[in-house]
C-alpha cells in the first residue's frame, strides 16, 4: 500500500446517467491538497455546498449509499469512492451538476479508466492509516449478515454471498492486494433479482435503469408476456433469458462476478471512514446497510482511540520532515535545534521527534552528575513542533515567522533524562484568527505523559512584521 497521501495529477470528468434518478450528471474530479479527504461539491446547486465522503452523513440507503450536508446530497456514491480506494487516491475534489453520480456500466471500471488518463500525484504527508486495534465484529441476525474486521499489517477483503438460488448460488471473491482492485474488482456490475425489478420500479427507484448497466438474475420461469413487459420498461425490441439465467443474454465477466460486485461494494462503503484501514475485512452477505452499519461502529473505535491518543511513531516509515526541511521553515540554530523529525502533520495536529542524548549542550550545567533536561527547553522544543503546524496554515511559510505569546496550565509529569525518546503532539485548540494560534501541546515518553501546556502563537510577515 502507499505510505504517502496521493492525489490526481490534473481534473478529469466524466457523464452519464444516475441509475435511481435517472438525471444527466457530470462529474468531474479535481486535484486536492494533502489531508483535504474525498469530498463531492453540488456546483448546480446555489453557493456549491459540500458534503465530505463520511458515514455521519449517510442519509438514506435505498438501493445505494446516499450522503448529505448542508443541501448537499448525492446518491450511490460507493461506486466512485471504491474506484478512488481501489486506486489509493486520498484527496480529491469531486464537483457534479446532479444529484447521483452516474450509474455508467453499473461497476467502478469507468471512474478507474479516466482517473487512470490524467495519472496520480504523489504528496509529502504520509497517510493516516487507522489499524484496527482488535476484532470488531457485526451480525444481523434477521438478514442473515455478518462482517468483521481483524487486526492486519495490510488491506484484504473476503466476501461470501449465497441467495438460496438454483442460478445463484454460494460465491465468494477475495482481494489479498489492493493493487488487484484495478484488474479484478473494478469491472464487476451490480445486479438485481428479476422480481426485484418491477418493486423497484414501483419505489420511482432505477429511472436510469438499463440492462446494460445492471445484471439482472432470473431464478425462475419467465412467461413470454412478463419478457415483453420487461422490453417495454426498458425501451429494448426485445429481452430474452440466456440458460445461465441472465437477462438478456449479457455475458458475465467472471463466473463470480456478482460476489466481486459485492466486495466492490464493501471497499466503497469502508471508504466513509474517513481514513484508510489497516484490517483482514470479512463479509458474509453484505448489503449497503449492513456496511455502512459496520462502517459507523468502526469510526466509533476510531474516535475512541485518538482520545489522548499518543501518535503512533514508526522509524520504518520516511518523515513527513525530516531535520533539513524542519530547519528550512523554523528560523532556529544550534544550540537551540530542539526538534529532529515531524512525522505526522494535518490542518490541525502536528507529531514529532526529540532524541534526547547527554551530548545536548543544556546537560553540563544543569543539575551536574543529575542529568534532567530542562523544562523550559522541553517547552521550547513544544513550541518548535507547534510553530511547524502553524507554518502549514499558511500557503508560503516561508515569507512568516512564528512567535510564541503565551503559556498556560503548564504542568511537568515525569523526569526527561538522557536516553529518552519526547514525541510531542500539538493540536489547534480553535480555528486561526487575526493571526493567533492556540494549541494544546503534550509530550509523552512511551506511554507516559511527560509534560503539557496550553500555548499560544502570532503568525507575523517577515517584510511587514505585522500579523496574519
Amino acid at each position: 500500500m502507499n505510505v504517502k497521501q496521493h492525489t490526481i495529477k490534473s481534473p478529469v470528468s466524466i457523464s452519464g446517467v444516475g441509475l435511481h434518478t435517472g438525471v444527466k450528471v457530470n462529474m468531474t474530479f479535481v486535484p486536492a491538497p494533502p489531508n483535504h479527504g474525498i469530498v463531492f461539491q453540488r456546483v448546480d446547486l446555489e453557493n456549491q455546498p459540500i458534503v465530505e465522503a463520511d458515514v455521519d452523513y449517510v442519509v438514506d440507503l435505498s438501493r445505494g449509499t446516499t450522503i448529505e450536508k448542508n443541501g448537499a446530497r448525492v446518491s450511490t456514491v460507493e461506486h466512485t469512492l471504491a474506484a478512488l480506494m481501489g486506486l489509493q487516491i486520498d484527496n480529491v475534489l469531486i464537483q457534479i451538476d446532479g444529484p447521483e453520480t452516474p450509474i455508467m456500466d453499473g461497476s467502478s471500471q469507468p471512474f478507474v479508466e479516466a482517473l487512470e488518463t490524467v495519472g496520480f500525484q504523489e504528496q509529502n504527508a504520509l497517510r493516516n492509516f487507522f489499524e484496527v486495534p482488535h476484532s470488531i465484529f457485526y451480525k444481523d441476525n434477521e438478514k442473515n449478515i455478518e462482517i468483521a474486521a481483524l487486526p492486519l499489517d495490510d488491506y484484504r477483503v473476503t466476501v461470501m454471498v449465497d441467495y438460496n438460488s438454483p442460478v445463484l448460488g454460494s460465491q465468494h471473491a477475495s482481494l489479498t492486494n489492493i493493487n488487484q482492485f484495478s484488474k479484478e474488482i473494478a469491472s464487476c456490475r451490480t445486479f438485481c433479482f428479476l422480481h426485484e425489478l418491477e418493486m423497484l420500479q414501483k419505489q420511482n427507484l432505477i429511472k436510469g435503469g438499463d440492462l446494460n448497466n445492471a445484471i439482472v438474475i432470473v431464478d425462475r420461469v419467465v412467461q413470454d408476456h412478463e419478457l415483453e413487459h420487461l422490453a417495454k420498461l426498458f425501451n429494448k425490441q426485445k429481452v430474452e433469458v440466456k440458460k445461465e439465467g441472465i437477462l438478456n443474454n449479457l455475458e458475465l465477466r467472471y463466473k463470480n462476478e456478482p460476489a466481486r460486485h459485492k466486495l466492490l461494494d464493501v471497499i466503497g462503503d469502508l471508504a466513509l471512514v474517513g481514513r484508510p484501514l489497516k484490517a483482514q475485512i470479512l463479509a458474509a452477505r453484505p448489503g449497503h446497510a449492513a456496511n455502512v452499519a459496520f462502517a459507523k461502529k468502526i469510526k466509533k473505535i476510531m474516535k475512541e482511540a485518538s482520545k489522548n491518543q499518543i501518535p503512533h511513531y514508526d522509524p520504518n516509515m520516511p518523515p513527513v520532515l525530516d531535520v533539513n526541511q524542519i530547519y528550512k521553515a523554523l528560523p532556529h540554530r544550534y544550540p537551540f535545534k530542539l526538534v529532529d523529525k515531524i512525522f505526522y502533520l494535518d490542518e490541525t495536529t502536528v507529531a514529532g521527534i526529540k532524541n534526547v542524548t547527554i551530548n545536548e549542550p543544556f546537560f553540563q550545567g544543569h543539575f551536574p552528575g543529575n542529568p534532567v533536561m530542562p523544562g523550559v527547553m522541553q517547552i521550547e522544543a513544544m513550541v518548535q513542533t507547534g510553530g511547524i503546524l502553524v507554518l502549514n496554515t499558511v500557503p508560503d511559510p516561508d515569507n512568516y515567522w512564528t512567535y510564541f505569546l503565551s503559556i498556560e496550565s503548564c504542568r511537568f509529569k515525569r523526569f526527561v533524562v538522557p536516553g529518552d525518546q519526547i514525541i510531542f503532539k500539538c493540536e489547534l485548540l480553535a480555528p486561526i484568527k487575526r493571526g493567533i494560534a492556540k494549541m494544546q501541546g503534550q509530550a509523552f515518553v512511551g506511554n507516559n505523559l511527560v509534560c503539557e501546556a496550553v500555548m499560544s502563537a502570532s503568525i507575523v510577515r517577515k517584510d511587514t512584521g505585522k500579523s496574519l
